[in-house]
């Protein structure tokens, strides 16, 4: 039975549990980014093709967030730390066979699809894993951050990101060295520091705070339940919101890899050094949409980046078929559309994370964010399918090859999500409000006073800009 404590005592053990959450994020951005990031281009050594590449990015999620309905089981019969711990410690053991596949891959002539079959079985085993700690990991960080949580998770957020960047950095120098010789001594090393990194982060887990949690049946609802009561309630709206966005996007998401290590003949280094640019940019703007967050509220957010983010797969088509002296001006091209990415994305996805946590109580929360997370791996799995499917086929439309009309069909289908579901999502708490549509006709000067009122300067039209 555990100690309870008192008002003050455990108001200190939350402060120290925080803190411990945000080293704890950092270790597990190691595994992040030696190892998640670097899968489908290992798949990819692996001969892997398009088809496989979709399985591959969503089959993992899908299965692993179907798992999440065990976990809401478990949590009525043991800790959360203990779920984590669990979890988190035997899905750091699963880089070790897939170091495995690609040995017998590189050296013992295993067969390219049973090679891509296995690295999809047991990283969907891992992933699956993985997954069984979510709810337990979102109810316990809900019982240590109460106040100030787009402050927070920003903060928390910045750090991750920092080791992110630089872990993916790293691992991009490490594979472009070993691409001449046997890149398999580079995964290699790339997936045994993603599992030195998990177990740090288990080592943190071990260290941090739970308060104590009171299941309470009252608060239980099942996902069928959910479900069919989804389109009647504010927070439902949010997830087919963000279901049909994560749809959209995952239509072309798992293809820009294979977009440039294979149709842009791409190196490793160059695919990271576009591939962090994005993570650069939410390692600046993260901060800032953190405060935006907290005065203006998450909705105002999405209403911002919502438009951007489905304009990102037009851009990538604008960029390739822009005539460039060499690939340098391609690849500094592509930099610049994914630190544009990452600024739109941070601020979407901060935003979507936090307001779950500030539209679901404290009882409900594991329910709530499991069948968030199972609906929106539905809707990855399904575009990643229809993605897989359409860069699969043999035919030019239009003169666009295969690859480039998935992601045209991933820009309209994100702007179509934005357009018809974002009015229909309503802020849970006070904010302050922002709009200039009331004071701004010109649409220019709307647009600049959003951004700069957004990275926290004194908005200005263009027009008072250029005659200071």
């Amino acid at each position: 039975m555990e100690k309870r404590v008192d008002e003050k005592q455990e108001e200190k053990l939350k402060e120290e549990a925080r803190k411990i959450s945000i080293r704890e994020g950092a270790a597990s951005s190691l595994m992040e980014g030696f190892g998640n990031r670097f899968v489908t281009p290992f798949a990819l050594a692996l001969n892997a093709t398009n088809a496989q590449i979709g399985f591959l990015a969503t089959l993992p999620g899908l299965v692993g967030n179907l798992a999440q309905l065990i976990s809401l089981r478990l949590i009525k019969k043991m800790s959360r730390k203990k779920i984590l711990l669990k979890a988190v410690f035997f899905q750091a053991l699963l880089w070790l066979p897939l170091i495995l596949i690609g040995g017998l891959y590189f050296f013992f002539n295993l067969s390219s699809n049973l090679s891509v079959i296995l690295l999809i079985a047991i990283y969907t085993v891992m992933i699956f894993v993985g997954a069984i700690a979510g709810p337990a990991w979102s109810s316990w960080m809900r019982d240590i951050v109460s106040v100030k949580n787009g402050e927070f998770f920003a903060k928390r957020g910045k750090v991750v990101t920092a080791f992110l960047l630089g872990s993916m950095l790293l691992a991009g120098f490490i594979l472009d060295y070993f691409q001449k010789r046997t890149v398999f001594y580079g995964f290699a090393i790339l997936f045994f520091i993603a599992l030195i990194g998990r177990m740090v982060s288990y080592r943190y887990f071990t260290k941090k705070y739970e308060p104590v949690y009171v299941h309470n049946e009252q608060s239980h609802f099942s996902l069928r339940q959910f479900v069919i009561k989804m389109h009647t309630t504010n927070f439902g709206r949010f997830v087919i919101f963000i279901a049909l966005i994560t749809f959209a996007t995952s239509v072309a998401g798992p293809f820009f890899a294979v977009y440039m290590l294979e149709n842009l003949g791409l190196s490793y280094l160059s695919f990271t050094i576009i591939t962090i640019s994005p993570v650069l940019a939410t390692l600046l703007f993260l901060p800032i949409w953190g405060r935006f967050s907290d005065n203006h509220g998450n909705i105002r957010i999405l209403q911002i980046v919502g438009f951007l983010i489905s304009t990102i797969p037009i851009l990538w088509v604008i960029v390739s078929f822009v005539p460039l002296p060499s690939k340098f001006h391609l690849i500094t091209l592509l930099v610049g559309v994914e630190i544009f990415s990452g600024y739109a994305w941070s601020g979407f996805n901060h935003a979507a994370a936090t307001f779950i946590y500030e539209a679901v109580s404290r009882e409900k929360m594991a329910y709530c964010f499991s069948y968030f997370n199972i609906i929106n791996s539905i809707g990855a799995f399904l575009g990643a399918i229809l993605g897989g499917f359409i860069a699969s086929q043999p035919f030019v439309l239009f003169g666009f090859v295969p690859i480039i009309v998935v992601f045209l069909l991933s820009s309209i289908l994100r702007l179509l999500s934005y357009s018809i579901m974002i009015s229909k999502v309503k802020e849970v708490k006070p904010v302050t409000t922002f709009s200039v549509s009331r004071h701004v006709k010109n649409q220019i000067d709307k647009g600049a006073i959003i951004f700069w009122k957004v990275i926290g300067f004194k908005p200005i039209t263009l027009k008072q800009y250029f005659t200071q």
